[in-house]
């Protein structure tokens, strides 16, 4: 059976060299719909197009589901989307999943990252504001940052734009707010080598997952897919002839 993972910035280059999983770019509404034939059989979601074009439809995981496709999420809209269809048998996988799952996190923008093209390798041109915190946090914990300095930085982190959010942004706001410069210039020589990717990390969990899954695991599904007008008309756009 087939694996197919769509990932763009929250892997990197190296992590798509596992010859077992096919792996495609940010997932757009119907592609992983239109991409799972019968020799499917799971689909891994990490990374899903936003804002420009609509995003995978929750009506279309369902159908996947319903179609005993084993769905994986993780990371960033993955984590979304896992949360918010696991009653209905969807795979959340990582931190991102479980802080969301359990509340910790509720806005969207928190995984949110302004990415290159697919020439690029889809590159991070943003942090994304779940790394800026745990990297906060390990700083804290190395003592890099006392609470009140971790507290700013995340802070200025948040009132930024998805867009803006890159380290120096990030400093410079932070520094508005309080922080001190000779932290602020500690952290800036620290994060090279100590930013966590708490994003990455979660993506290769979900691979390793997928990996460990077994076809024969996939479980009959727990609900009764229930057909609307308007995915009839995406469907018989994405797959006409089925």
């Amino acid at each position: 059976m087939r694996m197919i993972v769509f990932a763009g910035p929250s892997l990197k280059a190296s992590d798509r060299c596992v010859p077992s999983i096919e792996f495609h770019g940010p997932a757009r509404c119907g592609e992983m719909a239109r991409i799972a034939g019968a020799d499917v059989g799971a689909i891994g979601l990490v990374d899903g197009a936003f804002e420009s074009t609509a995003s995978p439809w929750h009506k279309e995981i369902l159908w996947l589901l319903s179609r005993n496709v084993a769905v994986f999420g993780a990371a960033s809209l993955g984590a979304l989307r896992a949360v918010e269809l696991a009653r209905f048998g969807m795979v959340g996988i990582g931190r991102v999943f479980a802080a969301y799952r359990d509340q910790v996190l509720e806005d969207d923008d928190e995984v949110a990252v302004l990415h290159g093209p697919e020439g690029v390798g889809y590159i991070a041109l943003t942090e994304a504001l779940v790394n800026i915190r745990a990297t906060a946090e390990r700083a804290r914990a190395a003592k890099i940052l006392d609470d009140a300095a971790a507290g700013a930085v995340t802070a200025a982190a948040k009132a930024l734009f998805y867009k803006d959010r890159v380290w120096s942004r990030v400093l410079q706001q932070a520094r508005a707010r309080g922080l001190e410069a000779r932290a602020a210039a500690s952290l800036a020589s620290w994060l090279p080598g100590n930013a966590v990717d708490v994003k990455r990390q979660d993506a290769r969990a979900l691979i390793q997952a997928m990996l460990a899954w077994r076809g024969d695991e996939r479980a009959v599904p727990s609900f009764e897919f229930v057909n609307t007008i308007y995915w009839e008309r995406l469907r018989r756009q994405l797959i006409p002839f089925s």
